[in-house]
């Protein structure tokens, strides 16, 4: 088959050259064709000059800069709209996903009923409590209504076709959740997975939390669900306790003990209440960053990129010239060549 590899890059000027050199060794043994898309996220370095030299070396490579920073699931959209052959290879830029491994996604794409494998790490790459986290979060957010939530990852292959569903997308996107509206042919498969040599991960437990969020009010009606659900069930206790109040009433007389009861009730359903508003916020909020209609991404320049197959959700800005696109890599190399991480591409 023929493979369009997609990889967002965002501080990865020290790992593109390994990255591109062992995706030219491992590919053409699985692939009749392939190209590798490397989609610069507003990087604040020269990862974008790195880049531009990996695409004048090979015509396969091609570089693409976004105007800042969007995140890594726009980053991936900009570069799956731009993917040419009929499978798409998602991968990071941190040589934690292992080319030589891709040739296990693309097996069970073979079965024409197959439409997305997720490479699930054999040994996971995190420390112990940030898996079990991890695991903990995706089993949670399945019970949210995030279908194959469980077998979520960074690493895997689709059927480019399945951007078709995509088009319509506003707003904050994952591609994750924008693959299981489109099919339910997913499966997952292990994969060996290595330890991240440079830098750091850019997620930290707060951005994790933050990402769950987002794709689950992003993809799902279920909270909105669970505050009706306790809407009701406050609604009851509070029955049950007038209940309560009035019998003690009508048997007793009246009675003036119970603050702290009262007040602790007070402060339990004004609680509720806070949460159930600021669950409806998100949702309204949702709709009105939708309304203004930002771009999903925004394209600075593309290389030598020829013309775009699909625009799933995007403003694209794409009139800069492959002149323009070697300007921009002299400038950035210029600009960060006194850093300690300068590279000797």
């Amino acid at each position: 088959m023929n493979l369009s590899v997609v990889i967002p890059c965002y501080r990865s000027r020290d790992t593109l050259v390994e990255l591109v050199s062992r995706l030219h060794a491992s590919l053409p043994a699985i692939a009749d064709d392939y190209e590798i898309i490397l989609v610069v996220d507003g990087s604040p370095d020269d990862t974008f000059a790195v880049a531009r030299a990996l695409e004048r070396e090979d015509d396969r490579v091609n570089a693409v800069l976004l105007r800042r920073n969007f995140g890594q699931h726009h980053a991936s959209l900009a570069g799956i709209a731009r993917a040419r052959f009929e499978v798409t290879v998602l991968m990071d830029d941190d040589l934690q996903h292992r080319p030589e491994e891709i040739h296990k996604l693309l097996a069970p794409l073979n079965d024409p009923t197959i439409d997305v494998v997720y490479g699930n790490a054999v040994d996971e790459e995190h420390r112990l409590l940030r898996n079990w986290t991890s695991q903990g979060v995706k089993i949670l957010m399945e019970r949210m209504g995030v279908r194959h939530a469980r077998l979520f990852s960074s690493f895997l292959a689709f059927r480019t076709s399945l951007r078709a569903g995509f088009v319509q997308v506003l707003g904050e996107v994952y591609i994750d959740v924008l693959l299981s509206w489109t099919t339910n042919e997913v499966i997952a498969v292990p994969v060996t997975m290595d330890q991240r040599s440079v830098g750091s991960s850019g997620y930290t437990w707060g951005s994790l939390l933050n990402l769950t969020w987002d794709m689950t009010t992003g993809s799902s009606t279920v909270p909105l669900r669970l505050v009706t659900g306790a809407g009701i069930a406050s609604f009851i206790a509070g029955l049950v306790i007038l209940a309560a109040i009035l019998g003690n009433y009508w048997a007793h007389g009246p009675d003036v003990p119970g603050w702290t009861s009262q007040a602790g009730m007070t402060a339990a359903f004004s609680g509720l209440m806070m949460l159930s508003i600021g669950i409806v916020g998100e949702y309204l909020g949702r709709l009105h960053i939708a309304a203004m209609r930002r771009p999903t991404y925004l394209v600075r320049v593309q290389g030598g990129l020829g013309p775009i197959v699909g625009t799933p959700g995007a403003v694209l800005d794409v009139t800069a010239t492959t002149d323009d696109a070697d300007a921009l890599a002299e400038a950035l190399r210029k600009r960060y060549a006194g850093s300690e991480q300068a590279t000797g591409t």
